[in-house]
């Protein structure tokens, strides 16, 4: 059974090109050195895996879970040594995504700054493409 990293956002990103990258999912420093922390205190974990649920107001919500190893049909970046495993099912809708971690002084979550949204939910947890 998997448990949960932290609370993740969608944005929908207008007005930025995609740019072609080697990878599905491009980690911003923030993202990688946070995810380096969460993984330091679970050694048998070997990293984090995006997923996609159907829930909420608009449709869709991606969910973080650490992981032990590969799933069959996961697609894995890896960058700056953090592993990111993504579900087959979410690997579309993740295209030309930057994974960015943002903190405040009120709250602290992952952020997908995603080109290919088309709409989101007012809190910002669920998306449509």
């Amino acid at each position: 059974m998997a448990s949960s990293v932290v609370r993740a956002t969608v944005r929908a990103v207008s007005k930025r090109k995609i740019q072609a990258t080697r990878a599905a999912l491009t980690l911003t420093p923030s993202a990688v050195q946070k995810i380096k922390q969460l993984l330091k205190d679970k050694p048998e974990h070997v990293g984090v895996k995006v997923g996609v649920r159907t829930r909420g107001c608009n449709g869709l919500s991606y969910t973080l879970e650490y992981t032990k190893s590969k799933g069959d049909s996961d697609e894995e970046v890896v960058q700056d040594g953090v592993r990111v495993f993504i579900e087959k099912k979410a690997q579309l809708t993740l295209l030309g995504t930057e994974m960015d971690y943002v903190e405040d002084k009120l709250s602290s979550e992952f952020v997908f700054n995603n080109p290919n949204i088309k709409g989101t939910c007012g809190c910002g947890e669920s998306f449509n493409i």
